[in-house]
């Protein structure tokens, strides 16, 4: 092996192997670094992609709705007089103008997935002496299922919406005294009652979404709310989540709608993701900076240590960058074989927790997300902090005098 090794590799691994408790110490802590990082990164990812999809659940991630209505006053009528104060008018329900159009042009653009219209209001649900409040969502499942994912979350019956059926939340159930199978009488202002019967019940695992949401044909609830052919809002999924409050901005300003996020209706949680996400990066650098000051005092120790020896190799006509390079390559290795050793410590123990922690309800705390990249990037950093952590004592190795190092 030595026949074909360079002489800085040699040196280093004769080095780092004669100081065997030093080397094991470093590796140990650069390992317990490196697992931290990985076992913080994975948990936090999964936590925030559980996250992610309970507020996903039963809300697209942009929705185009009709502009706000206001009040323009006449202007240039003869005989008119503008008042000093003009009011903001009620808000009544319309449909997206041209809206089939605007849908077309959506599903053509590059960064979204999927485009459904959607006519939603406001209803009564009532059954025997019970009523609640509900809002009316009427899709076309083909499409609207893609965008929010409703048969995921079934507990009962089928993701089945028909011209006579109705889907609705579990929390609505328990309070109509309903099941599956069962007909339940929505009621609109405008169409009076409309008797449906129950084809799936759903779980979002949200309270607020399975008291409320309830989901019939495009066509039925056009009727009830009085909308005939016409849509309240435009559903909208994106290729890059995080850029969906830019990409709903771009197009406010292009079309006459108004664009709303899940950034922007779910500020709090986002914010909480952006605190979490600055968290989980101050406790890599953290730790980062750590491992590198642990390799750099090890290096230097083995400096002051080796003093002689490295006297001798300048000596023996050893060149001042080879000796650095063997100081370098010696915090490249602590740094590669902490990293791997503290990727594998981290999985382990990212396994033990994902088995050991649960939810109330039983159900896993977090999804178990292990990106083989993750691994890859943090061998990679480790070791450019091992070779960064030891360029100053390779500089000090370098520029001891041959002669002051013999005579120590």
């Amino acid at each position: 092996m030595k026949r074909w090794l360079p002489f800085e590799w040699i040196a280093a691994v004769r080095f780092l192997l004669d100081g065997a408790v030093q080397t094991l110490v470093i590796v140990g802590g650069i390992a317990i670094g490196v697992g931290v990082i990985v076992f913080m990164s994975a948990m936090l990812a999964g936590l925030q992609a559980n996250f992610i999809k309970r507020v996903l659940t039963s809300v697209p991630q942009i929705q185009l709705l009709p502009p706000d209505q206001v009040a323009r006053p006449l202007r240039d009528q003869p005989g008119t007089v503008e008042a000093a104060v003009v009011q903001r008018p009620t808000q009544r329900m319309i449909s997206i103008d041209q809206w089939p159009k605007i849908r077309a042009e959506m599903q053509a653009r590059p960064d979204v997935v999927y485009a459904a219209a959607t006519a939603s209001g406001s209803a009564l649900a009532l059954r025997g002496d019970t009523s609640r409040a509900v809002t009316l969502y009427g899709i076309e499942p083909e499409i609207y299922f893609k965008i929010v994912k409703v048969p995921d979350f079934i507990v009962a019956g089928e993701a089945q919406v028909t011209t006579e059926g109705i889907l609705i939340g579990i929390e609505l159930a328990r309070d109509l005294g309903a099941s599956l199978g069962d007909k339940i009488i929505v009621s609109t202002p405008l169409a009076g009652n409309r008797i449906l019967t129950i084809k799936g019940i759903f779980d979002f695992g949200n309270k607020a979404a399975n008291q409320r949401n309830t989901f019939v044909t495009l066509r039925n609830a056009q009727s009830m709310l009085g909308l005939i052919g016409g849509v309240t809002s435009i559903d909208l999924t994106v290729e890059d989540i995080y850029a969906a409050e830019t990409i709903a901005q771009e197009i406010q300003a292009m079309l006459q709608v108004k664009a709303d996020s899940w950034i922007k209706t779910n500020a709090q949680f986002f914010t909480a993701v952006q605190a979490q996400q600055n968290s989980n990066t101050l406790i890599r650098l953290f730790v980062g900076l750590s491992v590198a000051f642990g390799i750099a005092a090890v290096l230097i120790v083995s400096v002051i240590q080796r003093s002689k020896d490295i006297g001798i190799l300048r000596a023996m006509g050893t060149r001042r960058g080879q000796i650095l390079r063997v100081f370098l390559i010696q915090g490249g290795l602590l740094a590669f074989v902490g990293s791997v050793l503290g990727s594998a410590f981290g999985a382990l123990a990212l396994f033990t927790w994902h088995r050991s922690a649960r939810q109330v309800d039983g159900s896993e705390l977090f999804p178990l997300i292990l990106d083989p990249d993750l691994f890859v990037w943090a061998a990679v950093l480790a070791t450019a902090t091992g070779v960064a952590a030891a360029i100053a004592p390779a500089l000090r190795a370098a520029r001891l005098d041959p002669v002051v190092a013999i005579r120590g």
